[in-house]
C-alpha cells in the first residue's frame, strides 16, 4: 500500500518499535542515501542520524544536532529566541520537578495564564497534547503527557491567531529557500489541530497556498529561512507559525507573527503540507524528492 492509502485506512496506523529488529545494518551499508521518513524519538531525534552518521550512509534531513534540539521543544525555543525570533510563552517542567514539588509547580505555571497548551516535550504529531482552560485540569493534563515524555512543555495559548506553515528546502548550493505558505483551519469538533484532526478524520482544511497579503508572506518566508538556520537545519524543514489578528497583536503589546514550532521531518505523503506548498511553488512531488536526496549526496556524512 501507498502511504497515502495508509493514512485514510481503516487499520491501525504504521509504527515503528523503538527496540524493533528488522533494521538490517547490511542494508543500510548497501544503500546510497536514506530517507528516514520517521516522526517522533528514535526517528526525527538525532538516534537513527547518529547511526547512519557512524556507518557513514548519507541521508536526508538535518544532522545528530538540529534534530536532537528541534526535537526538544523547550531547547528549539530557546534557540529561536536566542536567534531573536518572536515565540510565545512557556516553562519546561522536568521530570524530578514534578516528582518532588508538583504543586509546587502548578502554582508556578499560574503565570502562563489561561488557556494553555500541555505537551510532551519529545512527543510528535501531537501525541498526549492537552489544551487546559482551567487550573483544575492542570495536574491531568501533565500526568498524561508525561506517559509520552519525563519532560513536559506547557505553553501558553496564542490568542485569535490563524495557524500558517511554510516548507523550507536546501537548494544545490545548500542555501534555504522558503516555499509559498498555507494555513491550516480546524473545523468544529476540535479546539486544536490534534492527533486526530491530522491523522483520521477530516476535520481540518488545508489552504494552499494561504491568503495572505504579499508582505505578509514574504515574512514569514523569511523568518521560515531564520529559524531554519538557528537551529542548524539541513534538507527540509516545515516551520509553523501563528499569525496574530493586527488589532489584538497591537493592543497587548504582542508580536504580530510567533514562531510555534520547527519539524524537520514534517509529514510525506503525496498530500502532506510540505509537498503541497514546494507544489505550489513550482517543484512536483518527484523532483522534491530528486532535490533532497542530491543534497543528502552532496553533503555527506561526517563534520561539514
Amino acid at each position: 500500500d501507498s502511504l497515502d492509502d495508509l493514512l485514510v485506512s481503516d487499520g491501525p496506523l504504521p509504527e515503528v518499535s523503538a527496540h524493533a529488529a528488522g533494521v538490517s545494518i547490511e542494508a543500510a551499508l548497501d544503500a546510497d542515501v536514506v530517507f528516514p521518513v520517521l516522526h517522533g524519538p528514535w526517528g526525527e531525534d538525532g538516534s537513527l542520524q547518529g547511526v547512519l552518521e557512524t556507518l557513514q550512509v548519507p541521508y536526508v534531513g538535518s544532522g545528530i544536532a538540529s534534530s536532537s534540539v528541534t526535537m526538544d521543544k523547550g531547547l528549539m525555543k530557546t534557540f529561536l529566541r536566542a536567534a531573536g525570533l518572536p515565540v510565545g510563552q512557556w516553562r519546561m517542567v522536568a521530570s524530578r520537578e514534578w516528582d518532588d514539588d508538583p504543586d509546587g509547580v502548578l502554582a508556578s505555571l499560574e503565570r502562563l495564564g489561561f488557556p494553555v497548551f500541555v505537551k510532551p516535550a519529545r512527543a510528535g504529531s501531537s501525541l498526549g497534547i492537552s489544551k487546559v482552560d482551567t487550573a483544575v485540569d492542570l495536574r491531568a493534563a501533565i500526568e498524561e503527557a508525561r506517559t509520552h515524555d519525563p519532560r513536559v512543555i506547557v505553553e501558553a495559548a496564542v490568542l485569535h491567531a490563524r495557524e500558517i506553515e511554510c516548507a523550507v528546502l536546501s537548494d544545490a548550493h545548500g542555501q534555504a529557500q522558503a516555499s509559498r505558505c498555507a494555513e491550516i483551519v480546524v473545523r468544529a469538533g476540535h479546539d486544536f489541530y490534534d492527533f486526530e484532526a491530522k491523522y483520521l478524520d477530516d476535520s481540518a482544511e488545508l489552504i494552499v497556498p494561504a491568503h495572505l497579503p504579499a508582505d505578509v508572506e514574504a515574512e514569514v518566508q523569511r523568518m521560515a529561512v531564520q529559524a531554519f538556520e538557528a537551529l542548524g537545519c539541513e534538507g527540509l524543514a516545515r516551520v509553523d507559525f501563528f499569525l496574530r489578528d493586527s488589532i489584538e497583536s497591537d493592543g497587548a503589546g504582542d508580536p504580530t507573527l510567533v514562531v510555534n514550532e520547527v519539524n524537520t521531518m514534517p509529514g510525506f505523503t503525496t498530500i502532506s503540507m510540505f509537498p503541497r506548498m514546494w507544489l505550489a511553488s513550482g517543484l512536483d512531488y518527484p523532483s522534491l524528492i530528486d532535490a533532497l536526496v542530491q543534497d543528502a549526496l552532496r553533503r555527506g556524512t561526517g563534520l561539514r
